[in-house]
């Protein structure tokens, strides 16, 4: 069996009340846990706990902005969480965009592509223990010495949308993070990845709704769909995988400033293809689908249904019946 992971924190769950979730995910078939960063919850927290409390788990952020850390404050956080968890740590790092580092953070938005080259790069010299001095092309480091040398010495890999940042993974990282896409997508984005890329892991988020209740499941989509499908960078991929003329019409709506008319005109097999959603079984055989088309390590990131209900039990019973050894 590969791996099979699941996107930490799970939503409508306090941080402290994850606990006993997350010890059991080993025993059902669980091997990941993983983490991104935005507005809400900080990438690293909710893995230390994971690493204290299931300690058979692979801990993963995918993503943190590079943006919005120092290069050697992002290294020393990664040797830390990995002095803690040897072994057991990946890094995936990204760009993230202007609401998040400027408009939160008072951070310039500038050169996304050399700022997350260049600190992948920074985090293979870094997190090998080596002396990191010099410019960079989006900075310049006068010199850093870590004083932690994980060993193993943990993945770097990437998250990336378009052609250009696919390629940059496949070059320079040790693996792709990648999510909102559908099964047909895989291929071609493995493909962008290059011939160096070839072999390198390709990690995906999934987003779950496991619910036989359609009409439930398209309209919670279309929530969660509407504003990201709007957004310039995963607009621009879904453009790039050929959606752009049945996207159209949401974007203009958004455009003008009538979000309902935006989520409204996203379209069902569009919802379809991008949520997993019917019985838990359905949703299982929607997984390995995505594994047939080239995706190493699923990540579930599960929408809590009336089926199961909300809350720590809610989600407990959802995680079981979704567990790959059900």
């Amino acid at each position: 069996m590969g791996r099979h992971g699941v996107t930490l924190p799970l939503r409508g769950v306090p941080l402290d009340r994850h606990r006993a979730l997350v010890e059991e995910l080993p025993d059902l078939g669980y091997t990941d846990v993983w983490t991104g960063e935005a507005a809400g919850y900080d990438g690293f927290t909710p893995l230390a706990l994971a690493a204290a409390w299931a300690p058979a788990l692979r801990l993963g952020t995918g993503v943190v902005p590079v943006q919005t850390r120092g290069p050697a404050l992002l290294a020393m956080t990664v040797a830390t969480l990995a002095e803690a968890a040897p072994g057991r740590v990946v890094v995936g790092v990204g760009s993230s965009g202007p609401p998040f580092v400027t408009r939160i953070n008072g951070i310039p938005f500038e050169h996304p592509y050399r700022h997350v080259r260049d600190t992948v790069r920074f985090l293979k010299q870094a997190l090998a223990g080596r002396t990191v001095r010099g410019d960079f092309d989006s900075f310049t480091i006068e010199q850093y010495t870590p004083a932690l040398r994980p060993d193993p010495v943990p993945p770097v890999m990437m998250g990336a949308l378009g052609p250009q940042m696919l390629r940059l993974a496949g070059r320079e990282a040790d693996g792709l993070v990648t999510n909102f896409l559908a099964v047909e997508d895989v291929p071609r984005v493995r493909a962008a990845m290059g011939g160096p890329g070839r072999d390198k892991e390709v990690v995906a988020r999934l987003f779950v709704c496991p619910t036989k209740d359609r009409d439930h499941a398209r309209r919670q989509g279309r929530q969660l769909l509407g504003p990201i499908l709007n957004a310039r960078t995963y607009g621009g991929f879904h453009d790039w995988l050929g959606r752009g003329e049945e996207l159209a019409a949401s974007h203009a709506a958004w455009a003008a400033g009538d979000f309902h008319g935006a989520l409204a005109a996203v379209p069902d097999h569009l919802v379809d293809a991008l949520l997993i959603h019917g019985s838990p079984q359905e949703c299982r055989e929607r997984v390995a689908e995505f594994v047939a088309a080239g995706v190493d390590t699923p990540l579930l990131a599960v929408l809590p249904v009336p089926d199961f209900g909300a809350g720590p039990d809610g989600l407990r019973d959802t995680l079981r019946a979704l567990a790959p050894q059900t």
